[in-house]
C-alpha cells in the first residue's frame, strides 16, 4: 500500500506544478459556463414548455460542472500510458513489483484530483457571488450537501475505472486514437456534460440512469442542487458502487489476459 501511496503523492505534486495552465484552465472555464448559462436562459425565457430543472438548479449544476471539470473530464488521458504500452516500455513495468492496473488507477487518480484542487476554489468563490439566478446555490440540505461529496468521490472512481478500460484496450489495438475519440464523445453525452440528463426524453433517461456514465457527474451535482432526494439518492449511490465493482473486476480481468498475451518487440 506504501508504495501506491508514492505514486500517488508524486503525480499529485507534479499535477500542482501546473498552475498557470490551471489559472488559463480557470478562465476558459468560466467563459465556457457564463456562455452555457446564457443559452440555457435564453430558452427558459422563450420556452412555452415546462423545463425538468428550475434555473437555479441549473446554474448550480453548471457551475458544478466547470468547478470539477478535471475531475470528470472525458478527454483526458495519461499519453505516458498509451506510449509505454505502444512502444513497448510496458516491460518495464512488468519488472516492478507492482499491480499494473492498481499503479495506472491511482496515477490517474492524483492527477484528476491535483487539477480539480487548482481550479475548483477560484471557480466556485466567484460563482456564489454572482447575481441571482446564475450564481450557484448552497445545497439543498445538510443531507444532500454530505451525500454529494460522497457521491462525488463515487463519481471520479467510476471515470478512473472507466478509463482504464481505455487503457487496456490498447494492448489489443495498433493505436489508442480511435477508441479515445469514440469513448470521450460517448462518455460527454451519456454523463450529463453537454445536456443535463434530466433534459433527455424520459424514456431515453430511464436506460441512461443505469449506464456506467450517469454515474460520473450527473449523480453528484444533482444531489447537490436537490433534483435528487429522498431513496433516489440511495439508489443513486447504490449504482455507483456497483458499477466501481464492476469495472474494477472487469478491468483487471482484461488486464490479466492482457499481459499473458502481450508481446514486447525490439532489440
Amino acid at each position: 500500500m506504501r508504495k501506491y501511496l508514492t505514486f500517488f503523492k508524486i503525480r499529485f505534486a507534479n499535477g500542482l506544478q501546473y498552475r498557470a495552465a490551471a489559472w488559463a484552465g480557470v478562465a476558459t472555464q468560466f467563459a465556457w459556463g457564463g456562455m452555457t448559462l446564457l443559452m440555457f436562459w435564453a430558452f427558459y425565457q422563450n420556452g412555452k414548455n415546462s423545463f425538468p430543472m428550475t434555473f437555479p438548479e441549473l446554474s448550480s449544476y453548471i457551475w458544478l460542472q466547470q468547478a470539477f471539470l478535471a475531475l470528470f473530464m472525458a478527454w483526458y488521458f495519461d499519453n505516458d500510458i498509451f506510449s509505454s504500452v505502444t512502444s513497448g516500455n510496458i516491460a518495464y513495468e512488468l519488472c516492478r513489483p507492482v499491480d499494473i492496473y492498481a499503479m495506472w488507477f491511482i496515477k490517474n487518480l492524483a492527477v484528476r484530483i491535483s487539477r480539480a484542487v487548482l481550479r475548483c476554489m477560484p471557480i466556485l468563490i466567484v460563482a456564489i457571488f454572482l447575481p441571482k439566478p446564475f450564481n450557484i446555490s448552497p445545497p439543498a440540505s445538510v443531507i444532500s450537501g454530505l451525500f454529494f461529496l460522497v457521491s462525488m468521490a463515487l463519481g471520479l472512481l467510476v471515470m478512473v475505472a472507466f478509463s482504464m478500460l481505455i487503457y487496456i484496450s490498447t494492448f489489443y489495438t495498433l493505436s489508442p486514437l480511435g477508441i479515445r475519440i469514440l469513448a470521450t464523445s460517448v462518455i460527454e453525452f451519456f454523463a450529463g456534460g453537454i445536456i443535463p440528463i434530466p433534459f433527455f426524453p424520459e424514456k431515453l433517461q430511464t436506460v441512461v440512469q443505469i449506464l456506467p456514465f450517469a454515474s460520473m457527474q450527473n449523480t453528484p451535482f444533482l444531489i447537490y442542487n436537490g433534483y435528487m432526494g429522498g431513496s433516489q439518492i440511495f439508489w443513486g449511490i447504490l449504482i455507483q458502487a456497483c458499477w466501481i465493482l464492476g469495472l474494477v473486476v472487469l478491468g483487471k480481468i482484461l488486464m490479466q489476459m492482457a499481459l499473458k498475451k502481450v508481446v514486447v518487440q525490439g532489440g
